[in-house]
C-alpha cells in the first residue's frame, strides 16, 4: 500500500508523529510515497526530519499558521487572522498543489496531520483518494474532552479550525494521553500516542538538569532571566529559531540547541524534569521516560492540551518560563504507569485502524459502483 503524509509544520510534534508512522507502516509492509508539509515563511523544516525521511520525496507548501507576537512568544490571534485572509489566493495555489500531488503519487491513502489545506483541499477539489486525519486535537471534538476555563469564542474558532482540517475525511484518529470511548459512529476513534521507537526503547535516567522546548524563540529571554537568578542549575533547551547556530551556548551551565531528535531525546532521558510550551508529542515523551513536565501554553490550543496533560498526571502550568513551579512540583510527581502501557499499544492499534479506514472506504465504492 503506497501512503501520502500531509503534515503542519508547527513546532516538532508532528514531524516526530509522522517519523513514528512512517517506521509502522515500513515494518508492515507498506510504503510512504511522499510528505507533503505545509509551514510559513517563518519555519524551516528541521533536518532530523528530512534526514530521517530517507529517500522518501518530501516538498513543502505555504500554508495558514500562527503570528507570534513582536516578542516572538505568544501567538498574535487577530493578527494571524488578518494576515492569513491576505495569504488567500497563496493557499489556493497550495491547495492545487496538494490535489496534484495526491494524483502523481498514486497514493492508496493519504493521512493527514492537521494540516489546513488537506481539508480544504478535499471540500473543494474532492480527490478520489481516500484520507484520514491524526492529531491529539481531534480529541476536543469528544463530547467528554475537558476544556479548560478560556474563552468561549476562542474555543469555538478552536473547533470550527479542527473540523475545517478533516472535511470529507473517512477517519480521525485522536491521539490522547488515556484510553477513552470512541464515538458510536465510529468515525472518531481515540488511539495511543504516536511515540518513535527510539523512545520505547530509551532508558531514563536522573540527571542534575533540567531540559526544555519553546516553539516560539522569544521565550529564551525568560529562560535566560531566570537562569541569571539561578547560575548553577544547568539547562538545556531547544527553540525553533530560524537560522540558529546548532548549539548556542549562553554560558557553562545554558545552552540553546536546535531542532534534534536524537539530542533531544538523549537530553530528555536524563534531566530531572522538563518545561515546554504545552505539545502534545514531547508532553508524551516526558511521560513515557517519567519525567515531570511543566507546561507554558502560548496558545488556545496549546492550553487545551496542557489541560487535558495536567488531568492525566504530567505536571503543572504556567504562563511563563517560571522554572521555580517546576522544581516545587518535582517532589510531589509520581509517574503515570497506566500511560506507559497505553502507549505500547501504538502499533497495533495503528495498524488496525489504517486498515479497517481503507476497508471502509472500498465497500462504499464497491457499494456506490454497484
Amino acid at each position: 500500500m503506497k501512503i501520502l503524509f500531509v503534515i503542519q509544520g508547527e513546532g516538532r510534534g508532528h514531524f516526530t508523529q509522522a517519523l513514528s508512522l512512517k517506521s509502522m507502516l515500513e515494518r508492515n509492509g507498506h510504503e510512504v510515497a511522499g510528505v507533503l508539509v505545509g509551514k510559513s515563511p517563518a519555519r524551516q523544516l528541521p533536518d532530523f526530519f528530512t534526514k530521517k525521511m530517507d529517500d522518501v520525496p518530501v516538498y513543502s507548501f505555504e500554508s495558514p499558521n500562527f503570528l507570534p507576537t513582536t516578542k516572538n512568544k505568544q501567538a498574535g490571534i487577530v493578527v494571524s487572522i488578518l494576515y492569513n485572509l491576505l495569504k488567500i489566493p497563496a493557499y489556493l495555489k497550495s491547495m492545487y498543489f496538494i490535489s496534484k500531488k495526491i494524483r502523481k503519487t498514486e497514493a492508496d491513502l493519504v493521512i493527514n496531520f492537521y494540516e489546513l489545506l488537506t481539508g480544504l483541499t478535499y471540500g473543494l477539489f474532492c480527490p478520489k483518494t481516500p484520507y484520514i486525519c491524526i492529531a491529539h486535537q481531534y480529541l476536543f471534538l469528544h463530547p467528554d474532552f475537558e476544556f479548560p476555563k478560556e474563552s468561549r469564542s476562542e474555543l469555538y474558532l478552536l473547533l470550527f479550525f479542527t473540523k475545517l482540517t478533516s472535511l470529507r475525511a473517512s477517519r480521525l484518529l485522536a491521539l490522547s494521553f488515556r484510553p477513552m470511548s470512541s464515538l458510536p459512529d465510529g468515525k472518531l476513534v481515540v488511539v495511543p500516542p504516536l511515540l518513535r521507537r527510539e523512545v520505547l526503547q530509551t532508558d531514563a535516567s536522573q540527571g542534575d538538569y533540567l531540559h526544555g522546548y519553546m516553539v516560539n524563540s522569544g521565550f529564551s529571554e525568560e529562560v535566560i532571566d531566570w537562569h541569571e537568578k539561578h547560575p548553577e542549575l544547568p539547562l538545556h533547551f531547544f527553540w525553533d529559531k530560524k537560522n540558529a547556530e546548532k548549539t548556542t551556548k549562553v554560558d557553562d551551565c545554558l545552552s540553546f540547541h536546535t531542532l534534534d531528535d536524537e539530542l533531544f531525546l538523549q537530553y530528555m532521558a536524563g534531566c530531572k524534569g522538563y518545561a515546554t510550551t504545552a505539545g502534545f508529542e514531547s508532553v508524551c515523551e516526558a511521560m513515557y521516560l517519567g519525567k515531570p513536565v511543566l507546561m507554558i501554553p502560548t496558545h488556545i490550543e496549546q492550553a487545551c492540551n496542557a489541560h487535558d496533560a495536567a488531568l492525566s498526571g504530567a505536571g503543572v502550568i504556567a504562563g511563563e518560563f517560571d522554572l521555580d513551579k517546576l522544581l516545587t512540583f518535582l517532589p510531589q510527581y509520581k509517574p503515570n504507569l497506566a500511560f506507559h502501557n497505553w502507549a505500547l499499544q501504538s502499533e497495533s492499534v495503528f495498524m488496525e485502524e489504517i486498515y479497517y479506514s481503507l476497508l471502509l472506504q472500498n465497500n462504499f465504492d464497491f457499494a456506490f459502483n454497484v
